[in-house]
């Protein structure tokens, strides 16, 4: 299982992996590129979690082309909140969360939005401006609602857990925050902040901002250390149950705590980045080494 892997006996004493050897050790062995869409296009992974009745939002339309964007719009414009995402994007790009305000406006990002406006905004996802200039599709669903856990850290944006498995096991996890500066993102590169996960106790550790370590979040000053994650038994339960759903060894799962229905998985990566070992202050070659012992 794991010891095909890494070759822990071997004289390097670093426990960090670097992005090459995470390439040629992790991903190439245990992901077929040929599965790759399946995490890369957030309409055909969520055709699989909902085939494996794997908690996530709900889907209210998927648009193709230019021509369905008004038809589409009608058949969800009821709703007061919703998630506009390109189903090819990556890193949080593309992706806008509209809510009705009190009079019936649309409000994105603090701002009235004109339907006008968030047509274009599709019109532009389906050329392609948020996935290298492929053609693609906008996925138009549920607004989760966040848990009131993550409000008394930081009140804006959606923040999730990213929970890293290899043979669908969970190995290392972190919490990825907003903040300040980063307009509603929890992405670590848009400005967000990551809080390490002791995967044993189901608490979080430290804040890490890309630079320095915190006991709190930078902007709310809430103390993170020895706090306890809610659902955290319910978490690991689903990143494994989405582990077994995809012919895909080595993931990187994302899930967020709605208010109302609990754990909720948001995404998968196929390429999961590595700054989740400097937020834990841990390496993976380390936490695999401990797995396999």
């Amino acid at each position: 299982m794991f010891s095909r892997i890494l070759d822990m006996k071997s004289r390097h004493t670093s426990k960090v992996i670097g992005l090459n050897e995470r390439n040629i050790k992790l991903i190439y062995p245990n992901n077929a590129k040929k599965h790759y869409p399946l995490a890369d296009d957030k309409v055909l992974t969520k055709e699989v979690l909902h085939q494996y009745h794997i908690p996530c939002a709900e889907t209210y339309a998927v648009i193709e082309y230019n021509s369905r964007i008004k038809k589409a719009w009608e058949s969800c414009k009821h709703h007061t909140a919703m998630a506009i995402k390109p189903a090819n994007g990556c890193g949080g790009g593309g992706i806008k969360i509209i809510k009705k305000d009190q009079q019936g406006n649309w409000i994105s990002s603090g701002k009235k939005i004109s339907e006008r406006e968030i047509f274009q905004h599709m019109a532009a996802t389906i050329m392609g401006f948020f996935s290298l200039g492929s053609h693609d599709r906008v996925l138009i669903e549920e607004c989760i609602e966040p848990h009131p856990f993550f409000h008394k850290i930081y009140p804006q944006g959606v923040p999730d857990f990213r929970i890293i498995t290899l043979d669908k096991v969970p190995l290392m996890g972190m919490l990825r925050m907003p903040t300040d500066r980063s307009d509603g993102k929890a992405n670590l590169h848009q400005n967000g902040v990551g809080i390490g996960v002791d995967m044993q106790k189901g608490t979080l550790t430290q804040v890490y901002d890309g630079k320095n370590y915190y006991d709190h979040h930078p902007d709310s000053k809430f103390v993170v250390e020895e706090v306890p994650i809610p659902y955290w038994k319910e978490i690991l339960e689903i990143s494994i149950a989405t582990a077994k759903a995809f012919p895909l060894n080595y993931l990187g799962v994302d899930i967020v705590i709605d208010k109302n229905k609990g754990p909720q998985i948001m995404e998968i990566n196929v390429r999961p980045g590595l700054g989740i070992q400097l937020v834990n202050k841990q390496g993976l070659k380390e936490t695999i080494e401990n797995k396999i012992k």
